[in-house]
């Protein structure tokens, strides 16, 4: 089991190896379809909502009820691939979500010392436990698809893919 915190650097990036179970503890920013065309077009025309150097995404459209989030399970990361190379570009480090990659995702990785972490599905609710608080940081009106900040304690994650390009899958 290794312990992984906010703010990230390359050192222990580069410690972890495939099949590792994770602890997080930090910052993750949700990102869904629509958020990251509409982050990309942003990128495009010189906005950038907030600094991705060396962030955590997160594909997760979080639930919520009474103005606390109540569940935030992962969402299918492949639907994401296409706009893997442009947010690694752009400093990601750290993404997470549930299911396979295509396989240019690990040469990616590889390349901008990145990695892929999985969580469980269909255990959203004792995910948003993990949640110690949260704001909106860009594309309100996009509901649960807008991008939130979260801060996160003791959040379990397993790597998929690690920054040598190797994968579980």
């Amino acid at each position: 089991m290794k312990y992984l915190r906010t703010p990230l650097n390359e050192e222990q990036l580069n410690a972890l190896n495939i099949f590792e179970e994770v602890i997080f503890e930090g910052t993750l920013y949700t990102l869904r379809d629509r958020t990251h065309q509409k982050l990309w077009s942003n990128i495009q025309s010189g906005k950038e909502p907030f600094n991705l150097k060396n962030s955590c995404i997160y594909y997760c459209g979080p639930v919520f009820r009474d103005k606390k989030i109540i569940s935030c399970g992962p969402t299918t990361s492949s639907r994401m691939d296409k706009f893997v190379e442009f947010l690694l570009k752009k400093g990601v480090k750290v993404m997470i979500g549930k299911g396979k990659r295509a396989p240019f995702i690990g040469d990616l990785c590889r390349k901008y010392k990145a990695v892929y972490m999985i969580t469980c599905g269909g255990c959203g609710a004792y995910l948003a436990e993990k949640i110690k608080n949260f704001r909106c940081v860009a594309f309100p009106q996009l509901g649960p698809e807008s991008i939130f900040e979260l801060e996160v304690k003791e959040f379990p994650l397993v790597v998929a893919i690690d920054t040598k390009g190797r994968s579980i899958y």
